[in-house]
This record gives structure tokens, sequence and C-alpha cells, in this order.
């Protein structure tokens, strides 16, 4: 594509090629997910149902260094699901199967897109396009795995063990747990976009180094209010192990970005020139 000019029907037809490769490895993911899918359901979705999650045994020896005795470190935790609906284990079979094979086909869907538009792209456009589809394809990844190791423990074990009245007992369906489990191992991974999120701001001029600096204590208390919708707990603890990690990244995007250009940078610019 670099040698020579492409037409309109050349673009189309190298269009299609990659539409068929990432087609192509995603279906395999598929298929291969669908077929390992009951192994995947007992040892890696249902984890977080069983006392030997290894975020749980991080909590039982936090309390036990620090000799902590809340149940919140010391109980014993299970969680056995029902099914109510016919048709529900095949279609969660087919969905889970489909939505793990997208997340993990990202890295390569990223890397078909750079190879189609990074022959249009001048030098430095291409560094700023590589590093954004890189950034953003590993934050993304760090923000699952936050999600599915800490941030859904923590609200299974709070929601599960919740009680509106003595008079009610609590019983988790399939759906419901599948339906929080993706909606919050998703939403993690969607969080720590922010970075890559701030910094393509910056390029169109929309945010600021300054401007992110001056409001830093509003976004702390914007992080805040986020962590508690997304883990509904009232303890300090769960707050903090997901805000901290938000706070991050919030400072992350201060470093990524540079600052606001002054009249006088401009002017020493355009002698340069």
């Amino acid at each position: 594509m670099a040698d020579k000019e492409l037409t309109f029907w050349d673009h189309l037809d190298e269009l299609r090629r990659v539409l068929f490769r990432v087609l192509g490895v995603w279906f395999v993911l598929a298929v291969g997910y669908f077929i390992a899918m009951p192994w995947l359901f007992d040892n890696v979705v249902l984890a977080p149902c069983h006392n030997d999650f290894i975020f749980y045994d991080v909590l039982r020896y936090v309390g036990k260094v620090f000799d902590l005795h809340d149940d919140f470190f010391t109980q014993d935790f299970h969680v056995k699901l029902i099914n109510i609906n016919l048709a529900a284990p095949f279609f969660i079979h087919m969905s889970t199967a489909f939505w793990m094979s997208v997340v993990t086909a990202t890295p390569y869907i990223f890397f078909e897109i750079w190879k189609f538009i990074s022959p249009a792209l001048y030098p430095n456009e291409r560094r700023g396009v590589k590093k954004a589809l890189c950034i953003g394809t590993v934050m993304f990844f760090l923000g699952v795995l936050l999600g599915y190791f800490m941030v859904y423990p923590l609200t299974l074990r709070f929601l599960s063990t919740y009680q509106l009245s003595a008079a009610i007992e609590n019983q988790i369906s399939l759906n419901s747990y599948i339906d929080n489990f993706m909606m919050l191992v998703l939403c993690m991974g969607l969080a720590f976009e922010l970075p890559l999120v701030t910094w393509l701001l910056s390029l169109l001029g929309l945010v600021h180094k300054s401007f992110l600096r001056k409001y830093r204590r509003h976004a702390l208390v914007i992080i805040v209010i986020v962590a508690a919708i997304i883990t509904p707990t009232g303890d300090p603890f769960t707050l903090t192990v997901v805000s901290v990690p938000l706070y991050l990244l919030y400072e992350l995007s201060i470093l990524m970005i540079k600052d606001k250009k002054t009249d006088a940078d401009e002017t020493d610019e355009d002698k340069e020139e």
C-alpha cells in the first residue's frame, strides 16, 4: 500500500480483507471459548463464588497480619446460584463465549486497524496513533483484571450477604450474577481508558494540564462518588481499593498531556518557523 497510490476500490478491497481476517480470528476464539466454557465457567467466571478465591485469601492474610477480627476479613464466603429460566444456561454459554472472544481479540483488532490506517498518516501522526492504541489496550486489560480480582468480588460479597429483612432469604439467579459480572468487569476496563481519553481531548485543545490540576479536588470527590456507585458497599476499605486506582489514573492523565500554550510560546514558534 505504501509503494503506490491506491484507488477507492483498492481501499475497499483491502478493508474487506481486514474484516475477513478479524472475523476469522474472532470466530476461532469464539468456538474455542464455547468448547472450553464449562471449564472456564467453573474455574474463572464462578471463582469469586468460592471461599478459596485468591482475593479472599488476601483479605484473610491482611486480617491475620493486622489482627483484624471483623467478618470482612475472617468470614468464610460461598455463593450458590440458582437458575429459573429454562433457556438461560444455553444463551449464557453463547453470550459469555462471545464477549470473551471480543475482549481477547481486541489487541489483534487494534493491530489490523493500525496496519490499515498507518500508510495514510504522517510520521508524527503514526507515533501518536500507535501510542494511543498500545496504551488503550494495556489500560483496558489492567482495568478488566482489577475488576475481576478485586471490584467484583467485593461487590458480590456485599450484595449477596446484604439483608433487607431476616425473613427474606437471598437466592441469586444465574442471569443476575452474569449481568453484574460482565457490567462491573467491563466498566472497570472502560474506566481505565481515562488517561487515553484525556490525552485525546488535550490534542483537540479541550483540556490541558493546568485545568486538571486546578480541579484536582473536585475530581477526587467525583471519583469517590463513582467508586461508591461501582461498589455500593458501606465500608471505607472498599471505597479505598476502588478510588485509589481511579485517582492514580487521573494523576497519570495529568502527566500524559501538555499544558496549554501561552501567547508567548506561540510567538516563539512562529519566529522559529
